[in-house]
């Protein structure tokens, strides 16, 4: 890579930075080659006239004046870019026109996913280092998740109180469409090393809705399916283990069903010592230990190692249980349970309303940050 293009990638890198989830730099440069991945020069430079907010076409191309480009050229251009999957984008039609609007993705949950069928092991490598290195620090940063765990349902008491929200078939039945369902990006990773998914034989197991939904079926990356299907697909989930994670938004915009063993979150989180602070979850779980036996169905099904037994008996780290549910159907026993957290954790609005309490958090902790310094 020339001198040139590696400064563009590092002027894109500092600007995908300032989204509520960024793309901090590494002593590595690793960011740079998932940069040099995913967009060519002329689509990196296009990629920093649009921010986080959606921007009407018209006035992406005052601001991309200096690129000398038509007004049709950058059309093409940045349609080019939602169909490699490096973009947002959506439609509104206001009086008797269709008004076109981009904006830039974040890597999680944006680009990466978008390279659903295009994924290569170079950039798989290359996205897992810089997870490692860097990605995974920026997302628990504000300690305000992209996504939330929700409990399986065969896992819930109905004695307690459950919010809908925390209820799969409330949310789906008002979850509004279209719903699409597509190939899990992660297990296709996982796939294509060679090294398939060890909990379960699902791969169209990602779900997304309404505008989010659309943008899968018209890339045909997913297919359009009735609510019935998506509780059918979502059942065999929850049979297989798999952890229920919807966007953090009273109405999310997808739902990812994940493993420990290929989910690129739930495998990073694993890594650290108490990652259950990470997750928006109103759950966890107890094992009566007069009831165990300590058959260790609970320990092989968790996806977080929260569970291990001890002279036959299975206990909690609540430090790592995220609330999922997943260990208590197959309890032989019946002695483990999910409670209710005494101080229930309340999705924003919507997706729009979560990044920007991402924003707001970062803010404070940067004043808190320069009042220490």
């Amino acid at each position: 890579m020339n001198n040139q293009n590696t400064d563009i990638y590092r002027e894109l890198q500092k600007h995908l930075d300032k989204l509520p989830v960024g793309f901090p730099a590494t002593k590595s440069g690793v960011e740079l080659r998932v940069l040099k991945h995913l967009f060519s020069p002329k689509q990196a430079e296009l990629a920093m006239t649009l921010s986080f907010q959606p921007l009407a076409l018209k006035k992406i191309y005052r601001k991309a004046k200096k690129i000398r480009i038509t007004l049709e050229e950058l059309e093409q251009e940045l349609d080019q870019m939602v169909t490699e999957g490096l973009i947002h984008h959506g439609k509104k039609i206001e009086g008797d026109q269709e008004i076109k609007y981009y904006a830039n993705a974040p890597l999680v949950i944006g680009i990466y996913e978008f390279q659903l069928n295009r994924l290569t092991e170079d950039l798989y490598t290359d996205v897992m280092q810089y997870f490692e290195e860097a990605f995974i620090h920026e997302f628990n940063r504000t300690k305000v998740p992209q996504v939330r765990t929700i409990p399986i349902e065969e896992s819930i008491n109905y004695e307690q109180k459950i919010s809908t929200y925390d209820e799969l078939k409330t949310m789906i039945e008002n979850i509004g469409g279209p719903i699409s369902v597509q190939e899990c990006i992660c297990r296709q990773a996982t796939d294509l090393f060679k090294d398939p998914c060890k909990r379960t034989n699902l791969r169209d197991s990602c779900f997304s809705f309404r505008s989010h939904a659309e943008i899968y079926i018209e890339r045909g990356l997913g297919r359009e399916i009735s609510k019935e299907e998506a509780l059918k697909i979502l059942r065999k989930a929850e049979e297989d283990g798999l952890v229920l994670q919807p966007g953090n938004s009273l109405r999310p915009m997808s739902i990812c069903t994940c493993c420990g063993c290929c989910c690129g979150i739930l495998s990073h989180q694993n890594k650290l010592q108490d990652p259950a602070q990470f997750f928006a979850t109103n759950f966890y779980a107890t094992v009566d230990e007069n009831l165990c036996i300590g058959c260790g169905n609970c320990e092989e099904r968790c996806n977080m190692e929260a569970v291990y037994v001890e002279d036959n008996i299975a206990h909690i780290d609540k430090n790592r249980c995220i609330g999922c549910g997943v260990c208590v159907p197959t309890c032989t026993s019946e002695a483990i349970q999910l409670h209710k957290k005494e101080e229930e954790i309340i999705p924003p609005n919507n997706t729009k309303a979560a990044y920007m309490k991402i924003i707001d958090k970062k803010a404070e902790l940067a004043r808190t940050e320069k009042e220490l310094s």
